[in-house]
């Protein structure tokens, strides 16, 4: 199956190493996610605040270590408004300490591919020979929409609270509030990195990330992400072919204990096109064989899908 996810429509400059800034994040909020999906913490799990966590500066919510905030509430402040505490004060619940945290972050984009990168911190303060790419941010803001989308109940809330409304949380992403179909996804800035941004956006079934890094204003990381996003949304059509599990048919099993089997998709599926070629295209699944040999086990593969065009 031709599948369009992670093709680069627009790229420049798209390895040079730079200073990401609070776009750090992203790892860090991937590394949480998945350890909520594993079990090993929940949406109520209640994280204290160390005096190393409470003394970040930059971004937070001004953490102190008398008080915990449940994960729900520590990600909304995560992805609100990027607060550095809270980063922390997670990384040492899960790993124990920021820096066995960081390797982990580390570890995880080497998984991805993300071969410009090397992690300092969890946070996105600047420190020598913390680097990544616009290339390597595309790929972990992908990892992270892609697996948990429900990451955008947070990374789309615009104004918000904690603390029984003491804490007012506004979100440093402001095409939240501006960009049709915006799920999110990151800003960062300091002295050093400039402004920088990653932009998450859906519309009509074809999702986009812009990656915008070292831009002089935080008004131009906006509105050059938001021409990013626009020539992807004016130019492309995302044709979906297939759903996650959708029968497909039914094929004959020789030598086995059934005499069929279901043929079903492995994945969501679909095809990136120009807008002047999406009327150009049809599908047709071949399979050279209507009977297929013994042993077959779930998740095996039997043929792939072709996308034929006219």
């Amino acid at each position: 199956m031709n599948n369009p996810l992670g093709q680069i429509l627009y790229e420049k400059n798209s390895h040079e190493k730079l200073r990401p800034a609070s776009v750090t994040k992203i790892m860090s909020i991937l590394l949480i996610m998945e350890a909520l999906d594993r079990g090993d913490i929940t949406l109520d799990t209640q994280i204290p605040c160390s005096e190393n966590a409470a003394s970040m500066g930059g971004s937070q919510i001004w953490l102190n270590t008398s008080e915990t905030l449940s994960v729900d509430e520590m990600l909304k402040a995560i992805c609100v408004v990027s607060a550095n505490d809270c980063t922390v004060a997670m990384a040492e619940y899960l790993a124990g300490s920021e820096e066995i945290f960081v390797q982990k972050m580390n570890e995880k984009a080497k998984e991805l591919g993300m071969n410009d990168t090397t992690f300092k911190n969890c946070h996105g303060i600047d420190e020598d020979d913390h680097m990544t790419s616009s290339y390597d941010i595309s790929l972990m803001s992908r990892e992270l929409l892609q697996k948990y989308p429900q990451i955008t109940k947070y990374t789309t809330i615009w104004m918000d609270s904690l603390r029984d409304g003491e804490s007012e949380l506004v979100n440093t992403n402001k095409l939240v509030r501006t960009y049709e179909g915006a799920t999110g996804l990151k800003t960062g800035s300091t002295s050093l990195a400039l402004y920088n941004l990653s932009a998450s956006a859906t519309r009509n079934n074809l999702s986009l990330i812009a990656v915008v890094l070292r831009a002089p204003t935080p008004k131009i990381r906006f509105s050059e992400a938001k021409l990013l996003l626009d020539y992807g949304f004016s130019t492309y059509d995302f044709k979906k072919i297939a759903t996650k599990d959708e029968f497909l048919q039914t094929v004959n099993v020789s030598k086995g204990t059934e005499s069929s089997t279901n043929l079903v998709f492995e994945n969501d599926s679909g095809v990136l096109l120009k807008k002047s070629d999406s009327s150009e295209v049809k599908q047709e699944l071949i399979l050279n064989d209507t009977t297929i040999e013994a042993p077959i086990n779930k998740g095996d593969i039997l043929r792939q899908d072709e996308l034929l065009y006219k």
